[in-house]
């Protein structure tokens, strides 16, 4: 058995990394016009020890400045990507006028949490230090996550960096975003029956997990959520997310909720693209 099969599959997709990252710095990381639309794949926004942090970018052509959206996926923190039913389209969004950037971050078969969310904290680094190369809006910096990935945005509107350390780069850059989009995510992971995937290397597990969930963190003036969710999600109850609103309307926090009957574990449909787009509007 060759070295890279005996390995776990998380840990092969970060070697995938480091050889894509070779390959983006030999083309220079040049985007690509598609119809006034630059597109650019596997753009490398990150780097931890010698691992290349991917995302899919694409942006208008325009001398306006844009606002920009970072789409975090889901998978439970162990699967999915950047190009999954779980993130947005960047070529959609960068029609609709946005710097758009949808990232991959370290699953945690390989890299343990908290990995996944210091890389998403590093994407949105990467924007921030970026802006004046993107002409991007500082001040309409979004986020939009599925899942596991609505669990990392809307802890980064609860908690910011917390206690964990920056990684990747851009460590002296901002972090600072307007506002989350929260899809069919789980905020309380001590309750949930896969919270136990948060499981850092070290330390008690039961006190990562509760430092982890955005529930314990919301206050009045943490960002404005918008949060989606469906009474049937088999995945993530709707008491995970009603307790997150609960929560929200108890600190007098900004936010929205909308709460559906039958979408299941809903990913970034057409219902989730038009109430982001209304909730982005929103926020002046």
């Amino acid at each position: 058995m060759s070295y890279i099969t005996a390995l776990p599959l998380s840990c092969v997709i970060v070697v995938a990394w480091i050889a894509a990252s070779a390959i983006n710095e030999a083309k220079g990381q040049e985007a690509k016009s598609e119809d006034n639309i630059m597109v650019h794949e596997d753009l490398l926004y990150g780097r931890v020890h010698g691992a290349g942090l991917l995302a899919d970018v694409a942006y208008p052509k325009s001398d306006k400045p844009r606002p920009a959206i970072i789409s975090v996926h889901g998978g439970r923190w162990r699967g999915g990507h950047k190009r999954d039913k779980s993130t947005i389209v960047v070529k959609q969004w960068a029609e609709f006028g946005f710097f758009a950037m949808s990232i991959d971050y370290r699953l945690v078969g390989c890299s343990p949490a908290p990995a996944c969310y210091q890389d998403m904290q590093c994407a949105i680094r990467y924007v921030n230090a970026h802006t004046k190369q993107y002409n991007i809006d500082p001040d309409r910096i979004f986020l939009i996550g599925q899942s596991a990935g609505g669990h990392m945005v809307s802890l980064a509107a609860t908690l910011g960096d917390g206690p964990f350390k920056r990684t990747g780069g851009w460590e002296t850059a901002s972090n600072e975003f307007r506002a989350v989009i929260s899809v069919a995510a789980n905020y309380e992971l001590n309750t949930l029956s896969w919270g136990d995937i948060w499981t850092p290397a070290g330390g008690d597990p039961i006190e990562a997990r509760k430092l982890a969930s955005p529930v314990n963190h919301v206050r009045k003036d943490v960002k404005p959520l918008l949060i989606l969710h469906s009474d049937n999600d088999r995945s993530v109850p709707i008491d995970n997310a009603v307790g997150m609103v609960e929560a929200l309307k108890k600190a007098g926090a900004t936010h929205k909720f909308h709460r559906y009957p039958d979408m299941g574990h809903m990913g970034i449909n057409e219902e989730v693209i038009r109430r982001a787009r209304e909730f982005i509007e929103q926020q002046k």
